[in-house]
């Protein structure tokens, strides 16, 4: 079961970036909405009609909701409800100062509480990165809320199979590098390259170094040896995924170096995977909401309509 918001940690010392950061982002005017979960304010997009069905985007490391702004028009045009949250640490959520407050068990909880207060039912997940290693959890505790899963460069490691070279230089990268430039990571992921407005936004939520801890923070939370503390979590997460008989969709990017080839377990794993639309989205890197988000929402809207 999921903890409930009483039972999650109080965060003394916490940031909040400053409004102004955000204004006049290019293709991005959404209005945040915001929820207090165990002392921290969790912000989300939530736009769309309020009797249709959300489609709950779940973005990752070490972007904000802003990732999404390509899929969010096409997916409003075709009716869909829309909701796109930022994780605790990142975008307009605030963020604990210290590192120790991180973990990957408070980010579930905190987004299964978050899930409980915003009470969304019927759900489509999308979730890529580290939106899908809180996503999938969320989906696994919660399965009553949600109807359908579409996963997109991501994964739930256990710790127990081989890492790809790229993760672990990432992962050295972000540990022990003084120059931590958030928006030119992200350009660096995409294989059609960011305008300089694109990387500015992605810095937006980031003025100084403490607001960045939870971006350096989260590839150190990635499960990589079995004697990980979530190991046994996630394993039991997987449980509920093999036997998961509601529609279940891959859209990896074929040019991503660190998730590649990670949709065919899911594919051979997950029943309710058999029979659906998979693709591998061509000239789609790592963050494949920036190289084909427009594809990437027909994809969504296409798989919904096929599984209502």
């Amino acid at each position: 079961m999921p903890p409930a918001p009483s039972d999650l940690p109080r965060i003394d010392r916490v940031l909040r970036t400053p409004d102004e950061r955000f204004a006049g982002l290019r293709g991005f005017s959404y209005p945040p909405r915001y929820l207090e979960v165990g002392g921290l304010r969790i912000a989300c997009i939530d736009e769309g009609p309020r009797d249709a069905a959300p489609v709950l985007l779940m973005h990752g490391e070490p972007t904000w909701g802003y990732l999404y702004r390509k899929m969010i028009p096409p997916l409003l045009a075709t009716g869909h409800r829309v909701v796109v949250p930022d994780l605790v640490g990142f975008g307009r959520s605030d963020k604990p100062a210290r590192a120790a407050d991180y973990s990957y068990a408070r980010h579930v909880a905190w987004m299964c509480a978050w899930l409980q207060a915003a009470d969304l039912c019927r759900i489509t997940l999308f979730c890529q990165d580290w939106g899908s290693l809180i996503g999938l959890r969320m989906a696994t505790a919660c399965e009553d809320r949600f109807d359908r899963i579409a996963l997109a460069n991501g994964g739930l490691p256990t710790g127990t199979a081989p890492v790809p070279r790229a993760f672990h230089l990432w992962r050295a990268f972000a540990r022990h590098s003084p120059w931590f430039p958030i928006g030119r990571i992200v350009r660096a992921g995409c294989a059609q390259g960011l305008d300089d407005a694109a990387v500015a936004a992605y810095d937006a939520p980031f003025p100084t170094a403490a607001h960045r801890v939870a971006a350096r923070v989260f590839p150190g939370l990635v499960p990589i040896r079995p004697d990980d503390p979530e190991r046994a979590a996630n394993e039991a997460a997987w449980g509920v995924l093999k036997r998961w008989e509601k529609p279940f969709i891959t859209l990896f990017g074929n040019r991503d170096p660190i998730t590649r080839g990670g949709d065919r377990v899911f594919q051979q794993a997950v029943p309710g995977a058999s029979g659906q639309a998979h693709a591998s989205v061509r000239g789609a890197g790592h963050f494949l909401q920036e190289d084909r988000g427009e594809e990437l929402a027909q994809r969504l809207h296409d798989f919904i309509g096929a599984n209502p």
